[in-house]
């Protein structure tokens, strides 16, 4: 197998050495001067084109007698921006494209052979700024088909739905943030959990992601799929914004540019953002849920082919909570929906970042390095059972641990032309290495006193990686060809045994071939597969003797992207996803429990319509068979899992400076167990944001939950006992949803 493996990257490599001459340009957006990515670039009178990648560079093969006698014209459109038509004077191959903002246009949406999803991404843009956000892990929910849902204070990290997962805190979806990663391997309260609060959401810039395990640059966890998020290199203005709103809701943030326009000019720019935010919430017993968040970015060129990006961040959050309560005590009116069995519940959290990236380009090809750094420490208090285990002084446990991070890529990418085929080749090395300190689990009393430890000890994960792909394309063909080789090694230092556990090293393998076919402006057909993997946790790695480290996840996409007018998008696909172990966390017993292999097919529609100059609409549909493999049928359910969301609404942007959104999201009733005896109860939630924002400031207001429903965010089947009762009782245990809840915010622009 290494041999092959060796043999097929070498083949990779060797394909490098053709190229052809190349017209060569970068898109911009005037103001910040920030690359455009994803803008469409045509030759007049040819079938010529391209899209701008990532850095907003663009490759197009003109013949070289053409540059030496004609001038060619261009047109360069992309979705926010006014089209630009230019002349390419003859021998003139480099180019800087700089696009003023216009108005929003779906027109500008173009089906062509070097197309992807990514328009879709792109147009997810628009509603950044008009959805009612709470934190930056609500952006998360511009992911069609993706939910997520709180259920211990708004200081844990939310539990997310995807392709018929219920992914718990991010056992089964990549998420990373400028290349940093944000999901903690072996973490204390789950495996791969992604507490992405530490991003300001006024400062993302785009959201990019891709659903099944198809993509070669994201490996661990991303099984059911991926979501990256990039921060603004720049601002286009400097902000001061304050927000309030019912139940002692109050938040302020600020966001400050540094650098003059003519730094710009020259390449460099640098801000820094704060952000301030207190919440009691609905709940009987207040939440002081309060969280700080402080962030700086500064880019710069050196010389004229180098930029240099660096950033620092820090957060720091602390709450109380009540926890998931049994429907039992709400029946009988002992509590209210938002009342508490234990009120001592609640936790403690930060992280700090350093995030380093130098991009280098020469000879129509890019050298990225990235070096990262965080140091996070957790602290959180729960009871999930209430007094089942210890009638006399109740169940609470403490998950604790403090971790640093370390992280480097090096990622190497040339485009080329051999005659009709345009050919990108992507070669990536690096590592993750994880350093946990005290990774505790323990049984406590109000959050004070230690009754007795599970867990103790020093966790160290090493994940290096190397991957390689292809993008060919002729014609109306484009192939994605990829391969990813990932090795962990896992260390544990058990301090309640003083024993080291024997180190444990896996390898795993990852193909991916992808295909898509253009018929022309209006419908394109793609076909995805590849094979993907999520890590276990590393103390049941090592206490298991090395079994069931990285289960593999292969999966098949088969889908479509069609423009039947030029005011409409529409993305449907049909899917099908095999794991080879499925990972259930059982908190209270500080285990990951492997649950067989498990499958899941279904069908995802998307589509985005814009109504007239000013307003859009959309919708997503998914809809999901998840099945456990091997149990009789019946009791083969998979608990918690959707198999029936929907989201979706109208948002507007007048020129007059009125501006906001209405939307819905909906999950059906679903199996909370493997037999489907008890229900987790679905919901429908409307959204409304509105905002009156002109040049020097803006108005706004937010509301969620429109129609004061009751609903249940978050559902789990558990076992549990009382103070008073004889015996434990099986029955659904919820986070109450939030009720109608009004904010008003006032920003100045500077």
């Amino acid at each position: 197998m290494k041999k092959l493996v060796i043999h097929c990257f070498c083949l990779m490599i060797a394909v490098d050495c053709l190229a052809q001459r190349t017209l060569q340009g970068l898109v911009i957006d005037m103001k910040t001067r920030e690359p455009l990515e994803s803008a469409y670039i045509k030759t007049l009178g040819t079938k010529l084109a391209s899209l701008s990648d990532k850095n907003g560079r663009f490759e197009i093969s003109i013949p070289a007698e053409a540059l030496l006698t004609n001038s060619i014209a261009i047109e360069v459109s992309y979705i926010g921006f006014q089209t630009r038509v230019l002349s390419v004077s003859p021998g003139n191959e480099a180019i800087i494209i700089e696009m003023e903002k216009g108005n929003i246009s779906l027109k500008e949406v173009v089906i062509t052979p070097q197309t992807n999803l990514q328009s879709f991404n792109t147009i997810s843009k628009i509603d950044l700024n008009l959805q009612p956000v709470r934190s930056a892990q609500d952006i998360l929910r511009t992911v069609p088909g993706l939910f997520i849902g709180q259920h211990q204070g708004g200081g844990k990290a939310e539990q997310i739905f995807l392709r018929g997962f219920d992914i718990d805190h991010g056992t089964d979806i990549n998420l990373t943030v400028d290349g940093l990663p944000v999901n903690m391997v072996s973490h204390a309260h789950g495996q791969g959990y992604a507490d992405l609060h530490f991003l300001i959401p006024e400062l993302t810039g785009k959201v990019d992601y891709g659903k099944g395990p198809y993509y070669t640059s994201f490996g661990n966890m991303g099984t059911a799929g991926y979501v990256s998020l990039n921060t603004l290199n720049s601002l286009d203005k400097s902000t001061v914004k304050i927000e309030a709103g019912q139940f002692n809701t109050f938040r302020t943030l600020a966001m400050i540019d540094l650098l003059s326009s003519s730094k710009k000019e020259k390449g460099s720019s640098a801000y820094i953002a704060g952000e301030l935010l207190y919440s009691d919430g609905p709940f009987d017993v207040p939440q002081h849920f309060n969280r700080f968040n402080l962030f700086g970015k500064y880019n710069t060129r050196i010389g004229k082919n180098n930029k240099l990006s660096l950033s620092l961040s820090t957060m720091n959050s602390d709450w109380d909570a009540s926890g998931q309560i049994p429907e039992r005590s709400v029946k009988d009116g002992s509590i209210g929906r938002f009342g508490y069995i234990d009120s001592t519940e609640g936790g403690y959290t930060s992280r700090s970042n350093v995030n380093l990236k130098l991009a280098s380009y020469f000879n129509n090809a890019q050298l990225e390095n990235q070096f990262y750094y965080t140091n996070y420490n957790f602290n959180l208090h729960s009871n999930f059972t209430f007094f089942l285990n210890d009638p006399v002084n109740g169940d609470q446990i403490r998950q604790r641990e403090a971790r640093n991070i370390f992280g480097y890529q090096s990622r190497f990418t040339k485009r080329f032309f051999i005659k009709d085929w345009a050919i990108e080749s992507i070669y990536a090395i690096g590592f993750r290495h994880d350093k946990t300190r005290n990774s505790e689990l323990s049984h406590t009393i109000n959050r004070n006193t230690v009754l007795a430890y599970s867990q103790l000890g020093n966790i160290s994960e090493l994940n290096s990686f190397f991957y390689a792909e292809k993008n060919i394309s002729r014609g109306n063909w484009l192939f994605n060809i990829g391969a990813r080789l990932d090795q962990f090694a896992f260390d544990y230092s058990d301090k309640l045994q003083s024993t080291q556990l024997e180190r444990q090293t896996k390898w795993i393998f990852s193909p991916k071939l992808n295909a898509q076919y253009t018929f022309n402006e209006r419908a394109q057909l793609y076909i995805k597969t590849g094979k993907g993997f999520h890590s276990n946790d590393a103390r049941v790695v090592l206490m298991n003797g090395g079994k069931q480290v990285i289960p593999a996840a292969y999966g098949a996409d088969l889908g479509v992207l069609l423009k039947p007018a030029s005011n409409l998008v529409i993305n449907a696909a049909a899917w099908y996803l095999y794991l080879e172990q499925e990972f259930v966390y059982v908190g209270d017993e500080g285990i990951v429990e492997p649950s067989g292999r498990t499958r899941r097919s279904g069908i995802d529609v998307s589509a985005r319509y814009q109504i007239g100059k000013s307003l859009f609409a959309d919708a997503n549909i998914n809809i999901a068979k998840p099945r456990s493999i091997g149990e009789q049928k019946g009791n083969d359910y998979i608990p918690l899992a959707p198999t029936l969301t929907s989201t979706g609404g109208l948002s507007w942007q007048f020129d007059n400076g009125i501006n906001g959104s209405i939307r819905y999201r909906y999950m059906k009733d679903r199996a909370a167990n493997e037999d489907k005896s008890i229900i987790a109860k679905g919901y429908t939630i409307a959204d409304l944001s509105l905002n009156y924002t002109k040049k020097k400031y803006e108005i706004g207001i937010a509301i969620e939950n429109l129609f004061n429903v009751k609903w249940n965010e978050t559902q789990f089947n558990t076992e549990s006992r009382l103070k008073n009762e004889p015996s434990p009782i099986s029955e659904i245990h919820f986070t109450p949803g939030v009720p109608f809840l009004g904010r008003v915010k006032f920003a100045v622009f500077f």
